[in-house]
């Protein structure tokens, strides 16, 4: 026979029962708001980029990050027919992976004409692992931040692995974040990068709080150092979107080079796994 004292006890249980339930419902949060690197599929859309960009839409891709190609910025389209091919499909034109060239100055005219909100060198505009050079080159990146921000645009650098080499007992990458004016120099992380150089992207984003407001979630077999799909490799995909507010991160891009199939299957099951995922 149920007593009082057991059914007040039952009663409590349950009721704080339903006050833990909601905030265990609300920290298991989805995944929102999955972009791509277009070099991705970088064969795909140089032979049919308004099909290919229809197939990301299929998806759920909602942000595009393009790259340079054999074909231009976008593939052979202008800024212009890039961003409405993006609209039409649900989508938003958001970045691009460009070079701080002789071309410039154009590139940050067909960025403005696309309506995207960053422009993101790709690749030291100067080899040379030396101290001097990292400094020089952040002398370059807050120039060329200055001049995207006079055109509404924001300009950042992404990373590789060799970035994280030292010398002198300084780490190269943190020689760039130590030069660079913060509010010119937007920098994208490669998380598969920074884990194949055997670094932690929670300690950046300690380090460097509120630095990386964009991201390339790649995971990375470690042995190889090539990337792969989500859930194979070194990345804890889950821990660093539950550390994404210490990041800064506004936008991130999957992106992958090397893949088990076709780069659309990998897409695909990339997308199944951020589904399934929860935060």
């Amino acid at each position: 026979m149920k007593t009082r004292r057991h059914f007040i006890k039952s009663a409590g249980a349950l009721a704080l029962g339903s006050m833990i339930l909601p905030e265990l419902t609300f920290a298991m949060a989805r995944i929102k708001n999955p972009g791509i690197q277009l070099y991705t599929v970088r064969t795909e859309m140089l032979a049919d980029a308004k099909g290919t960009l229809k197939q990301l839409a299929n998806l759920g891709i909602k942000q595009i990050e393009s790259a340079r190609s054999a074909k231009g910025n976008y593939y052979g389209l202008t800024g212009k027919e890039m961003k409405q091919e993006c609209k039409d499909l649900g989508m938003t034109l958001r970045s691009g992976h460009v070079a701080v060239d002789a071309k410039w100055q154009q590139t940050m005219e067909d960025a403005a004409e696309a309506g995207q909100e960053y422009l993101i060198c790709s690749s030291m505009p100067k080899s040379g692992q030396t101290i001097d050079n990292y400094k020089q080159t952040a002398e370059v990146f807050n120039r060329s931040g200055e001049e995207c921000r006079k055109m509404g645009l924001k300009f950042g650098y992404h990373n590789h692995d060799y970035e994280f080499e030292k010398v002198g007992g300084q780490v190269l990458y943190d020689v760039l974040m130590d030069n660079t004016d913060p509010k010119l120099v937007h920098m994208e992380l490669d998380l598969g990068w920074v884990v194949a150089s055997g670094n932690d992207p929670l300690e950046y984003f300690k380090k460097y709080k509120g630095r990386f407001p964009l991201w390339h979630l790649k995971d990375m077999d470690l042995q190889k150092k090539h990337s792969t799909e989500f859930g194979k490799g070194g990345l804890d995909i889950v821990k660093v979107l539950q550390n994404q507010n210490e990041s800064g991160l506004k936008y991130f891009f999957i992106e992958q080079e090397e893949y088990a199939k076709t780069p659309l299957e990998s897409m695909k099951y990339n997308m199944d796994y951020l589904e399934r995922t929860r935060i």
